[in-house]
């Protein structure tokens, strides 16, 4: 198996509340988007996430499988430019509908980050990370941050 991802699919809860927030609220466009099934946006070349409704999940699945269909676990990202922009994206997203989590702030790692949860409670943490960095080709680059960018 290569070393790649094509689909992030995440089960739903509410579809509706989740197309609101991010076609409505935050302005994205979907790639296909299936009444009472799924969602479907690009995130970029080759990436798209899915939005599936949670009972369409499970049938997929086989909900005899015994899994659940309530995300958790994990956070999707979304790296900007400066700490400002982290902010400017966390009340876009608060004025969408989604509950702050973690208001921006300096972060551990020596950048600046906060957490959203869109209306079916998926983590979104919205980065300023100056050691992260993506080349021309596609390939991200995950470097230590220099003391000076931190301050």
């Amino acid at each position: 198996m290569e070393q790649r991802v094509h689909f992030i699919t995440v089960a739903t809860l509410d579809l509706d509340a989740a197309r609101r927030f991010y076609v409505d609220g935050l302005g994205w466009s979907p790639t296909l988007d299936v009444p009472d099934e799924i969602i479907f946006f690009q995130l970029a070349p080759g990436v798209v996430l899915g939005l599936f409704d949670a009972d369409a999940f499970l049938a997929d699945i086989d909900a005899g499988s015994g899994l659940a269909a309530a995300p958790s676990g994990f956070t999707l990202s979304h790296n900007v430019d400066s700490p400002e922009e982290v902010d400017r994206v966390l009340g876009r997203a608060r004025d969408a509908g989604a509950r702050i989590v973690k208001p921006g702030r300096q972060a551990a790692f020596g950048g600046y980050h906060g957490y959203f949860a869109d209306p079916n409670e998926v983590l979104w943490e919205v980065a300023h990370n100056p050691g992260w960095r993506v080349t021309d080709d596609g390939t991200v680059v995950l470097g230590a941050i220099e003391e000076s960018a931190i301050e």
